[in-house]
């Protein structure tokens, strides 16, 4: 006999049987109501880029993190780039399976920018793929939810009612991903939106000796504050070329030390006030929008992607058990990057995975009888047969019946005639009705939610289920 291999799915994806994959079904339709309510329309792109793409503008760092692909019909470059590898080159594939969309969605409003809106509200929400390594609340294949506003109406000639605006246009986003978890139970006690700056952390950066060269790396070494201790931060600043004694205090400050003012304490007080001013008038604006409750600020928020410019923030939880929930800021310069006009623009990320446990370790996440029921998965009728030849004879042409009439109707293949155990099944799937086929014209109709029946002329079956609706 041929020999058997079991072969498992790949590190870090997940192998997405009916209940799981109900479980994400429904919060894409969360994700996907919450941006329609906020005005956003949906797009979507290539599930693969040019590498180039992600290299531009994220940086090179996050070439480790992306799934290289090549088509393996071109010879000469296949082997051109194995030359490469084996060398010692850092040769990436041509292409590369998205890590995340914001490139993307830059490149598609850059084509077509004088045609679109302003500003332009979309959202979208597919599959990402980051070759990291797989831990709780990572993997390395996910689905992304992205909210992204694009352009302002027209550029104000006064400086202060431009910058006026584009905060607006923040808070307008923070309110689409703060209506989302409103929808999935969470409230301001079980997570904040922790609100930074990149504006202001690059002043701070920048006062504290390092050079522009270096600027990005040092917003890497922030962004991954939280998840290494001193000894690898300083190793990886060192490795980066930063040696600056005032930023190394600044980057092992305590863990614990999250506030505006005490970041702003390595600034001088003329300097700090004045670039901490559009942070404060967010917080104001946000308290006006009945946002305060779930926002709090928090300087070690840095964002390790280079095209952020501005405001920047994560979602959390208040235990700060898990890592982000969601993720994004203001990124002004990268529409432009990809031959588009000078663009402002303001989005998040938000995955299902560290969304989907967090819901699930708090008791958020319906059982799946109810999710069926909220994507309109259950049953209509479950169609028995009495065990007589003449119902068994019966069953086949109700269901058909059943389902040209836009009915979801399910049938037994089990060889058992004991309604009973019949009747099980028709509970287990979930099913709303319960049809027992009594005769040739008759059957017995049993409404499972309200454990109530009658005895209903089996012509008129499937109108009375539809009416029941």
């Amino acid at each position: 006999p041929p020999t058997r291999k079991t072969i498992a799915s790949p590190t870090g994806t997940r192998d997405m049987y009916p209940p799981e994959l109900s479980r994400r079904r429904w919060i894409e339709q969360r994700w996907r109501a919450a941006a329609i309510r906020h005005g956003f329309d949906e797009i979507d792109g290539p599930t693969f880029e040019h590498t180039e793409l992600y290299t531009l503008k994220s940086g090179d760092g996050i070439v480790s993190e992306i799934f290289g692909v090549f088509s393996g019909k071109d010879e000469a470059a296949v082997k051109e780039l194995g030359q490469r590898l084996a060398s010692g080159e850092n040769a990436p594939a041509p292409f590369a399976l998205r890590p995340e969309f914001t490139p993307t969605l830059a490149r598609m409003y850059a084509a077509r920018a004088g045609q679109l809106p302003k500003p332009t509200r979309w959202f979208w929400q597919q599959t990402c793929f980051r070759a990291e390594r797989p831990q709780r609340g990572r993997l390395r294949e996910f689905m992304q939810w992205n909210c992204d506003i694009i352009g302002t109406p027209a550029e104000p000639a006064d400086a202060a009612a431009y910058a006026e605006s584009l905060a607006a246009q923040d808070v307008d986003a923070i309110a689409a991903c703060v209506g989302l978890m409103e929808d999935v139970g969470l409230t301001p006690e079980m997570v904040k939106v922790r609100l930074s700056s990149r504006a202001v952390l690059g002043s701070i950066i920048r006062a504290l000796g390092v050079s522009p060269e270096n600027e990005s790396s040092a917003f890497v070494l922030l962004d991954r504050r939280d998840r290494l201790d001193d000894a690898d931060l300083e190793a990886m600043a060192f490795e980066f070329g930063i040696h600056e004694a005032g930023f190394l205090a600044f980057l092992k400050r305590p863990r614990g030390k999250r506030g505006m003012e005490e970041a702003l304490s390595f600034l001088e007080p003329a300097a700090a006030e004045g670039v901490v001013a559009p942070l404060r008038r967010l917080l104001t604006l946000l308290e006006q929008a009945g946002l305060s409750a779930w926002c709090e600020v928090d300087l070690n928020i840095a964002r390790g992607l280079a095209y952020y410019t501005g405001m920047v923030f994560e979602v959390h939880e208040t235990s700060g058990a898990m890592r982000a929930i969601a993720g994004g800021g203001r990124y002004d310069n990268l529409i432009e990057t990809f031959g588009g006009p000078p663009t402002p623009a303001v989005g998040f990320g938000m995955g299902d995975v560290v969304l989907s446990l967090v819901l699930s370790d708090r008791g958020l996440m319906p059982d799946d009888r109810a999710i069926a029921g909220e994507l309109g998965l259950r049953p209509d009728a479950f169609v028995i047969s009495n065990g007589t030849p003449e119902s068994d004879s019966a069953l086949t042409g109700l269901v058909t019946r059943l389902r040209a009439a836009r009915l979801h109707a399910r049938r037994s293949s089990k060889a058992t005639k004991n309604i009973g155990k019949l009747l099980k099944d028709a509970s287990d799937c979930g099913a709303r009705f319960a049809v027992i086929i009594e005769s040739a014209s008759e059957a017995t109709l049993k409404n499972l939610d309200a454990n109530t029946q009658e005895r209903v002329g089996l012509a008129d079956v499937p109108a009375k289920i539809a009416g029941a609706r």
